[in-house]
């Protein structure tokens, strides 16, 4: 059976503020969660029946883990492969071992949604000085270097505009492997947070609208200021990605829309509940991090529906220590992740508003 019944725990691998979102919402439906994370006062942890505090190759801890829980799943995308295989070969794994390997390798993702009929922006693969030439004379410039491996929120990448841009794209990539990617002339960026179960059932949130400021989401709105039929293709391409995969659990697509004829092309997938996901919890009939919960447990999925006009804003660093603006304005609902080292950039919180529809 692939259902996993209320009163079961659920394994989620990852101590951030996702993984104690998810184990929020698995509370509210009669399920225990059991955390394994590196860190100890991990945000997850906080809220959870259970803590495992251990590396991610540590097999002991690993084994002991997958034999006290029912079903596992990851808050983040960077658990190393090996790691979800071990587990995979022990306990269910939702998301499975697949969506992993091809999204922690920039090069493997833009690979498997071209090969599943995805548009992307053109790219080639570089390490050294001399590939990165070959990549440059294809791809040409405006274009943007990235590593392949372990890159968001805009580290291991460079804008590439000039010659002397293109002369620091090794020092910042380190001779590891990298890829080049054409530049998209976009009009706005937009993501697609989509739901798949255990039972192959879809359903995609409404179309997201991001604002980035410095590489890092600062808003999303919803609904987004795009037109119907780029809100439906944004949909579609999202489940098409999500079957693609055969994927179980929330999955985030995150597009851009070309400002010359409104079409939309992929920049990037989040094998997990995502950032630009946050405003579903007050701003939807089913938040993301339940929606994860019931596909992962195999249950029907919930409404996606949106309540009303949403803005979602990101809570940075020391935006935290303005608490009181937020928990003071009757429109706001404000959310703390429990992190206690407001560093620049790092994500404390959120806030998000909600005017319903009449």
């Amino acid at each position: 059976m692939t259902r996993i019944e209320p009163g079961s725990t659920i394994g989620i691998m990852g101590g951030g503020q996702l993984g104690r979102m998810l184990a929020l919402a698995a509370a509210q439906l009669g399920y225990k969660c059991h955390i394994f994370c590196p860190e100890e006062n991990c945000p997850a942890g906080q809220v959870s029946d259970k803590l495992t505090i251990a590396e991610y190759d540590d097999e002991t801890a690993l084994e002991k883990f997958a034999n006290a829980v029912d079903v596992v799943t990851y808050e983040f995308e960077n658990i190393p492969a090996t790691t979800a295989k071990f587990i995979a070969d022990r306990k269910t794994l939702r998301p499975g071992v697949k969506a992993l390997e091809i999204t922690q390798d920039r090069l493997s993702e833009k690979n498997f949604l071209n090969d599943s009929g995805v548009e992307t922006a053109p790219y080639l693969a570089f390490q050294t000085a001399d590939d990165l030439e070959i990549a440059f004379k294809e791809i040409g410039r405006p274009s943007v270097a990235k590593t392949r491996r372990f890159g968001y929120d805009g580290k291991g990448q460079v804008m590439i505009k000039s010659r002397s841009d293109k002369d620091k794209v090794i020092g910042i990539t380190n001779e590891t492997p990298a890829i080049l990617e054409g530049f998209v002339n976009f009009d706005r960026e937009i993501s697609v947070v989509v739901a798949r179960n255990a039972s192959s059932d879809v359903a995609a949130f409404p179309v997201g609208e991001n604002v980035h400021t410095n590489h890092i989401l600062d808003t999303t709105t919803v609904p987004a200021n795009i037109r119907e039929i780029v809100e439906a293709k944004a949909k579609v391409i999202a489940a098409q990605v999500a079957n693609a995969l055969d994927y179980v659990g929330v999955l985030a697509v995150e597009m851009f829309v070309k400002d010359d004829t409104g079409d939309v092309i992929v920049n990037e997938i989040a094998p997990r509940v995502h950032n630009s996901g946050h405003w579903t919890i007050e701003g939807a009939k089913t938040s993301q991090f339940e929606q994860h919960i019931r596909a992962i447990c195999d249950l029907p999925l919930g409404s996606p529906e949106a309540l009303g006009k949403v803005v979602m804003k990101n809570l940075l660093g020391e935006d935290i220590l303005d608490a009181d603006k937020y928990l003071t304005d009757a429109s706001a609902s404000y959310h703390h992740y429990g992190k206690s080292d407001p560093r620049p950039g790092r994500k404390m919180g959120h806030v998000t508003w909600v005017e319903a529809n009449n």
